[in-house]
């Protein structure tokens, strides 16, 4: 790791509300949520918290610069008179608060070691909840209750969640499915998509978020569009459909045919059917909790492309043998 000192832009003799300030100005930088598209920013954040861990804490900045620590936090040598040697690797100069070390790899920021100097009061996390609302532990969750996703294991500690999206057809929302997204952070995760969610849901990836100097990871929120269909419009559960149908088989009525997300079904038009009546097909909705809804096919009444005399006659002779107006209510 490099110099904590290089790392948060200040001097040695920097004064503690000078390595503050730094502090808080690289934070807002370079925090993962102003850098949604660098796969490398939770590194720098992470290298950033652990530069401040080193500095930010009285006794540990007076440790690293006697040389007693190194800049994660590891002991430089052991064994000298006033330093007690800890479990795990650790050591507690003079019989005060020992050191911890980090690191940052695969499965997020780590800390090891434990306890805390007197001259970082409340802690990173602490810091950062000033700055940014509370986000440091958990981004705030937007929009209905979030889909709980496998927990791919975490840690101890808290750390910040993501939030992407991600964009499937409405085949694949009625039915479910499984899918890849990519996440901020670089990863490729598999999302399991339930049956019949709905557009702005959204599915949480536990410890997919990002890391945190507590050693976990938050979580990814996954919010979930569902790209529009060229044939059916999501109403709820419902699904509506405009649908087609000739001047004969209005006027005659006949069996059409519908097509839904299962396949195509049959249609019985009664006879002097006009534009605008609706149908309900019951169940060949969107999946819910209690069954399916249903589809709302609405008919409209279409002209042929082309016309010939023949026909054009057979109208001319009906408006002037049979008018009627459709729109004397309207006045």
């Amino acid at each position: 790791m490099r110099d904590p000192y290089d790392i948060l832009g200040v001097s040695k003799g920097a004064s503690e509300g000078d390595i503050k300030s730094a502090y808080r100005g690289l934070a807002k930088k370079l925090h993962p949520d102003a850098n949604k598209h660098d796969p490398k920013a939770a590194s720098r954040f992470a290298e950033l918290n652990a530069a401040y861990e080193i500095v930010g804490d009285a006794d540990k900045r007076k440790a690293f610069d006697r040389g007693e620590i190194d800049a994660e936090g590891k002991p430089r040598f052991q064994g000298f008179e006033g330093f007690r040697a800890q479990p795990g690797g650790g050591f507690n100069p003079g019989g005060g608060a020992h050191f911890e070390s980090f690191s940052f790899g695969p499965d997020g920021f780590r800390r090891s070691g434990g306890g805390g100097g007197a001259g970082f009061s409340g802690g990173i996390d602490e810091l950062l909840r000033g700055m940014f609302g509370g986000a440091a532990r958990g981004g705030a969750r937007q929009g209905s209750t979030p889909f709980e996703g496998e927990d791919f294991g975490a840690g101890t500690g808290a750390g910040q969640d993501l939030h992407a999206s991600l964009t499937i057809t409405l085949n694949d929302a009625a039915n479910g499915t499984k899918t890849r997204v990519h996440l901020p952070t670089g990863k490729d995760i598999e999302v399991k998509i339930p049956a019949g969610i709905a557009s702005g849901q959204q599915i949480r990836l536990k410890g997919q978020g990002w890391p945190s100097a507590g050693g976990r990871a938050g979580d990814a929120l996954i919010t979930v569009n569902v790209a529009p269909h060229p044939l059916f419009k999501p109403d709820g559960d419902d699904l509506r459909l405009e649908l087609p149908i000739t001047l004969y088989e209005a006027t005659l009525g006949g069996k059409v045919r519908v097509p839904t997300l299962d396949g195509v079904v049959e249609l019985a038009i009664p006879a002097g059917t006009n534009s605008g009546r609706t149908f309900r097909l019951k169940g060949k909705g969107l999946k819910a909790k209690g069954g399916s809804g249903d589809l709302l096919a609405t008919v409209r009444i279409a002209l042929p492309e082309r016309t010939d005399d023949a026909f054009k006659e057979m109208m001319k002779s009906w408006r002037d043998t049979k008018p009627y107006d459709p729109r004397g209510d309207m006045e």
